[in-house]
Formats: structure tokens, C-alpha cells, sequence
């Protein structure tokens, strides 16, 4: 099941993982550090599916996995900055 989950979680490998340089960070701060978040939550989730691999658990896995929500969260926190909400269907 772990292995699943690790594909699931890598994709197609890190050619299709976006670079936290893609955005430069002066003209796109927000988009810059979701980057840089991502990397970390990647980071988070494979050291994750290696533990699970190896059949660790306990208290470390549960911190790991906090971790990775905490990231996780920040990361759609900073997304809602970004979009903008419609005006179609209200008054002007």
C-alpha cells in the first residue's frame, strides 16, 4: 500500500515537480514560497513512504505526518491569497 501511496505522491518523478526557481521571489512572492512549501511537503511525504516502507511507527510518524498537514495547510492558505473572486452573476 505504501509503494501506491509514494507513486501517488511523486508523480512521474522530479522532471514534472515544479523548481522553486520558476518564479523569481522579488516579482512573485507568494507563488515563490508555495514553491519553496512544496518542496518541503515533498521532502515531508518521502521520508514519510521510507519509514512506512521500513515499518516504523509510533510518535515520530505521527509528528512527521503533522508536519506534512501544517505544511499542506500552509500552502492552500497562500493559494486563497491568490485567487480572485468573480464578478459574474453580481451587481455592479
Amino acid at each position: 500500500m505504501s509503494t501506491q501511496r509514494r507513486r501517488g505522491l511523486q508523480g512521474a518523478g522530479p522532471a514534472k515537480r515544479a523548481t522553486v526557481d520558476k518564479y523569481p521571489a522579488r516579482q512573485f512572492p507568494i507563488q515563490h514560497e508555495i514553491q519553496k512549501l512544496e518542496g518541503e511537503l515533498n521532502a515531508f511525504n518521502d521520508r514519510i513512504a521510507e519509514l512506512e516502507d521500513e515499518g516504523h511507527r509510533g510518535h515520530a510518524m505521527n509528528v512527521l505526518k503533522a508536519n506534512a498537514i501544517d505544511l499542506a495547510q500552509r500552502i492552500d492558505e497562500l493559494r486563497s491569497v491568490l485567487v480572485e473572486p468573480t464578478t459574474r452573476g453580481r451587481p455592479a
